[in-house]
């Protein structure tokens, strides 16, 4: 991806923002409250922002609150987890933390971050993104602010579908098994889709009212087994037959745009980013590439799809947690979700603000989509359950024959067994 440098105009917006966003919160506590000067830690993620966008909020938030100084320090991935973890025990944290959406529950079942119930109105959280929020609420209260999302899109091959004789894209699942069965003849995929592509199973699970796994008086229960789950996975069965993916891997195996880069695939499942690797081979596909939203059951509608992305935490040991709450107002504010949006190319955790991405094909198709997002479980155990790879197994087992509601019902079990363990 490569990071656009906003014009001299945007900073001096972006210092306007920081001033506007640290002004009020709501609960009282959006102005710092401790005396003297304030230097707060801030941990961003490697790739969530660039150099200049992080100098330019640093420069326009110090230069409107004058007893702030910020130290935003950028964390490698690679064993963040264990870090943020011991972070959050410890009596000297940082005051804002970046996290992965899906480990809120997690870091939050360790007692260690803040809860901000009290100020989702304040912090705009009726327009907030659904699938980007739903993972920082646990049980009610809300420990996670949504900071910005990606999730999958369809990317199509112009040409082959201009060779099929479609002249638009579609808006349905119905169009969608239509369309995909034209494109796939004459040596050329409808489309490229592995077995064990789970997340997108994941969407077709949700469109049906269905859901990996639901809670139950207080314990986990598997639900794949369910009518709604099972819809899903024949929808996905009949989807995945119209082309070649191989039915026991994902979509690394091999890497998918790898694959759709050799010309005879017409449609892949990706981030947007996808299309950018397939240039990076096939540079000779530079403007035959093309996107939409995964089609919903209606056209009113785009189909559920899983948001990943990044949420904002106050530890519990912030020693300025008025001040903390005061950057992350700002971070999350519309006006620098905007420039990050423009800037990283990523989905503003605002509903309202999908149409500053018009601009580009690809992550327009991914704000739109971004509207029925969703997320996993909301546990502390579902990363052991992605773990298992049970939910590809399942996949691989109906797609090669085995009877769906036997192969369902096994995966529930274990699904539901993984979830409680230790309760």
């Amino acid at each position: 991806m490569k990071h656009r440098l906003l014009a001299a105009a945007a900073a001096l917006a972006l210092a306007a923002t920081a001033a506007a966003c640290g002004s009020g919160s709501g609960g009282g506590s959006a102005a710092p409250a401790d005396s003297g000067p304030v230097r707060l830690t801030v941990w961003i993620m490697d790739g969530s922002v660039t150099d200049e966008l992080v100098k330019r909020f640093e420069t326009g938030y110090e230069s409107a609150h004058p007893g702030v100084d910020l130290d935003v320090q950028i964390q490698a991935w690679d064993g963040i987890g264990e870090r943020t973890t011991a972070a959050l025990a410890s009596t000297d944290a940082p005051d804002v933390i970046e996290v992965g959406n899906t480990q809120v529950a997690q870091y939050a079942a360790s007692g260690g971050v803040r809860d901000l119930s009290g100020e989702v109105a304040d912090l705009g959280g009726a327009d907030w993104i659904p699938g980007l929020a739903q993972p920082g609420n646990i049980d009610g209260r809300q420990y996670g602010v949504p900071w910005y999302a990606a999730n999958r899109v369809v990317v199509y091959n112009k040409d082959l579908f201009a060779k099929a004789g479609i002249e638009a894209p579609p808006r349905t699942r119905d169009e969608w098994l239509e369309i995909t069965a034209r494109l796939d003849r004459g040596g050329d995929q409808g489309i490229y889709l592995t077995g064990q592509t789970w997340y997108a199973l994941a969407g077709f699970v949700w469109d049906e009212g269905g859901d990996l796994a639901v809670k139950e008086g207080g314990r986990w229960k598997g639900a794949l087994d369910t009518p709604q789950a099972l819809a899903g996975m024949d929808f996905y069965r009949r989807l995945q037959a119209l082309g070649k993916g191989p039915k026991d891997a994902d979509e690394a195996n091999p890497p998918q745009h790898e694959v759709f880069a050799q010309g005879r695939v017409a449609q892949m499942i990706s981030v947007p980013g996808g299309a950018a690797r397939v240039l990076e081979v096939a540079p000779e596909m530079k403007g035959k590439l093309g996107f939409f939203p995964i089609p919903g059951k209606t056209a009113d509608k785009p189909g559920a799809v899983f948001t990943g992305g990044s949420d904002l935490i106050i530890p519990e040991a912030s020693r300025h947690p008025d001040a903390a709450y005061a950057v992350v107002k700002a971070l999350a504010g519309e006006d620098f979700q905007t420039e990050l949006a423009k800037t990283m190319n990523f989905v503003p955790n605002r509903a309202s603000l999908a149409h500053v991405l018009d601009a580009d094909e690809g992550t327009a198709a991914m704000a739109r989509g971004a509207a029925n997002g969703r997320a996993t479980p909301n546990t502390p155990n579902w990363a052991a359950v992605e773990a298992t790879s049970v939910i590809k197994q399942y996949m691989t087992a109906v797609l090669t024959g085995k009877d769906p509601a036997t192969e369902a019902r096994k995966a529930s079990e274990a699904i539901t067994t993984t979830l409680n363990s230790g309760s």
